[in-house]
Order: C-alpha cells, then structure tokens, then sequence
C-alpha cells in the first residue's frame, strides 16, 4: 500500500509542468523544505549508478576534495568523508548523513545536517527518487530541515536551496546527459 501510494504521488508529480522558478515551499515551525526535479537522458540504472557515487559529483566538502567522500548505500550505513591530517594532527572524519532507505534503482532517503547545518540542533531529510519517463529519467530530489538554530532558519533556506540545486546539477553534469526537463520548488 505505501508502496502504491509512493508510486501516485510520483506519478502526480511527473505530470506537473517543467519550470524554471525556485521558491521556498515550506518554512514554518523552524524548518523549510526544498524540491528540485529534472529529467535526463539516462536510464535508472546509469543514474542510480551515479548516485551512489557521490565522490565523483557532490560538491560543497570539508575537505576541498570529493574524492574523499564515501557512500555505503544500505540503512545505517554512512555518507561519509575523510578528513586529511593537518597541522600535526592525525587524519579525521566527517559524517555527512547516515542512510536511512534504499530501494536500488528508486529511492534514497538519507538523515543528518550538512554543512553549516550540523553544528545546529537541526536534522535534515534527503530523499532520491527516480523515475521513468518517456524522455529518459526523472530525479527528484527533495531536501527537508528542522529543528532549533542559533539563526532564523527560515532566512537560511534559500541558501541550502542553491547548494542543494548545486548537488543535483553535480549528479546531472556527472550523467553527462542534457536535461530534458527541470522544475525548481524550495
């Protein structure tokens, strides 16, 4: 049944018309809400490849180099990165987000702040999701935050909606793919 009901809600939203615009779509209660989608050229399968490999595409690290990004794409496991040593001190680690669900091929839904986020009270929500269309696949990538902050959160998410737009256009460059379509809601 959620299953079902995950699948209409996909398909709903597939049908919308493609935009270029970008809003807040929800900041109320000490949180916003962020949707990108797009469509390319690729199968499920090339996109879902990508995905799991943020390394090759993410943007925005701790240490300048996504190549020391880690991906462990099943429940508990961890999006991590290496932090190189510096100035004498052993090397260190960061944990960006821990997996929450994997449907290969369909969804990935992580938890955890990123970014500035993570030395807030503030948790965040990333879910994935791919779906076929004519044209090739659709990406949806939806961005959830919450919780208490030292700053209005609200004034703060249209700035996480452009990196998130920035971790997307990543996957999408990565693709090697021309986009078919995109709509922007944040």
């Amino acid at each position: 049944m959620y299953r079902t009901g995950l699948l209409l809600a996909a398909a709903a939203f597939a049908v919308a018309p493609a935009s270029a615009s970008a809003e807040i779509i929800e900041s109320e209660n000490g949180g916003f809400a962020s949707r990108h989608s797009v469509v390319v050229a690729a199968s499920r399968a090339d996109v879902w490849r990508e995905l799991v490999h943020p390394e090759n595409w993410w943007t925005h690290t701790w240490s300048n180099d996504a190549h020391n990004l880690h991906l462990d794409a099943r429940a508990g496991g961890c999006f991590c990165e290496a932090l190189p040593p510096t100035d004498g001190w052993a090397a260190g680690s960061v944990e960006h987000m821990r997996v929450v669900m994997v449907m290969p091929g369909s969804l990935l839904r992580m938890s955890g702040s990123l970014g500035p986020l993570q030395a807030e009270g503030l948790t965040g929500t990333l879910t994935v999701t791919l779906a076929e269309e004519s044209e090739g696949t659709r990406i949806t990538w939806d961005y959830i935050t919450g919780g208490q902050a030292r700053f209005p959160v609200e004034e703060f998410g249209p700035i996480v909606d452009g990196v998130q737009a920035e971790f997307l256009g990543g996957l999408v460059a990565r693709l090697g793919d021309e986009t078919v379509s995109a709509a922007s809601e944040s």
